[in-house]
């Protein structure tokens, strides 16, 4: 088997996966060494001025020289690292991806939307083991989120410009936010996915939702009341909509003082889960699921498999 290390550098975190791999692609046995999260804010301010600010390079910059730290340690013999929605709007990229060449040893590939989703579902799908197909898979991200149906190989994929950070950046800026406030960004997210209706056919004939990335993840943990590290409780946990909504309500109506003491919230999170909260749920409504199931694995599993 070999050793390899891919990093998944997102509007709203960066992150890590080091896994033993023997083969490629969905067939491949991956099996995971260590999972590493870590809140950076690239994507900070970046819709508005269409650059990453210098502090968030840093930021972003100092987590990469801890992971390359780590995967030297471990000994990883291979690195791939890509950079998703913040990088795409960003005029400066390449100066954020001479930065973190030079630290990671491995140059970020900038994937459209579209390649990020493919390796999302490959990553999440290879790992389903009993749920009925076909899927629909949603990515909630910080500036973006992927939709893809199918079953073994995607069907139908988009990427919508929807996500946590973006959402609360555009529209939810009272604390807590204002009724008016989370009425234009359900809109918003309402009138993103009837796009998605639109562009992925497929997506109403799925017979299972599965989610993935930080959002989904972390309303399960808060669902459950234990902390977000335990991926043996919140992985493959079945997230209802009833269950989706009270965390949105309750999320949505705390100011974030209080709103940081909920157990499973990442303080990197806590200004910006409402957001995501809002196109969870939204996913829910528009497609008429009653539940979904939350996965682990996803785009970073997928980027192992090909790497």
């Amino acid at each position: 088997m070999t050793r390899v290390a891919a990093v998944d550098i997102g509007t709203n975190s960066t992150r890590l996966l080091v896994a033993d791999l023997d083969g490629r692609g969905r067939d491949a046995k991956l099996v995971p060494v260590d999972r590493r999260t870590q809140i950076t804010r690239l994507g900070q301010g970046v819709h508005a001025t269409r650059t990453l600010r210098a502090d968030a390079i840093e930021r972003t910059v100092a987590v990469l020289s801890a992971y390359r730290a780590a995967a030297d340690e471990l000994g990883v013999e291979r690195i791939r690292a890509t950079a998703t929605s913040a990088s795409r709007d960003a005029t400066n990229r390449d100066e954020f991806f001479d930065a973190a060449e030079a630290t990671l040893g491995a140059r970020p590939e900038l994937l459209s939307g579209e390649e990020e989703a493919r390796l999302e579902f490959l990553g999440a799908t290879a790992a389903l083991d009993g749920a009925p197909a076909p899927y629909l898979l949603v990515d909630v991200g910080g500036g973006s989120t992927e939709f893809i149906a199918g079953t073994e190989e995607p069907t139908g994929l988009c990427s919508i410009d929807i996500g946590c950070v973006r959402l609360t950046e555009q529209y939810l800026h009272g604390d807590p936010p204002t009724p008016e406030e989370l009425s234009q960004a359900v809109t918003v997210v309402r009138d993103h996915l009837a796009d998605v209706d639109r562009l992925v056919p497929d997506a109403r004939r799925a017979r299972t939702l599965v989610g993935t990335a930080g959002t989904v993840w972390t309303m399960a943990a808060i669902e459950l009341g234990v902390d977000a590290a335990r991926s043996d409780l919140i992985d493959h946990f079945l997230l209802t909509r009833t269950a989706a909504e009270d965390v949105f309500r309750t999320l949505a109506t705390e100011p974030i003082a209080r709103r940081r003491h909920n157990p499973g919230l990442d303080p990197g999170r806590v200004d910006v889960i409402v957001g995501g909260a809002i196109v969870v749920v939204g996913v829910l409504r528009q497609f008429g699921f009653d539940a979904m199931l939350v996965s682990e694995p996803d785009i970073l599993d997928g980027l192992a498999r090909t790497t």
